[in-house]
């Protein structure tokens, strides 16, 4: 449904993914994602999906460097590439400047 991917200067990268799925109770929208922003080891800058895991927070959630989990506000699959994106893109300036 969704895919992009790309490294950043620092050898930081993100994997985005975003796939159709049948309605069921873990996936209510019919949508399935999982949106990765990485650094040049690997180990996860930020990361967004909606697995059903971490009901206790929210369904759409985002794991940041701190490690808390915190709730998505989820308003449809554009937005929510876009909000990622934006994210990557701070956390990218704050790392490198």
């Amino acid at each position: 449904m969704y895919r992009e991917e790309d490294e950043k200067s620092d050898g930081s990268r993100y994997e985005m993914v975003a796939w159709q799925v049948p309605v069921t109770e873990d996936f209510p929208q019919g949508l399935k994602y999982s949106f990765q922003y990485m650094d040049a080891d690997g180990d996860t800058l930020l990361r967004y999906d909606n697995s059903p895991y971490h009901l206790d927070v929210g369904r759409h959630h985002r794991h940041p460097p701190d490690g808390e989990i915190t709730k998505l506000e989820f308003t449809g699959l554009s937005d929510l590439i876009d909000e990622f994106q934006n994210e990557v893109n701070e956390i990218y300036e704050q790392r490198t400047h």
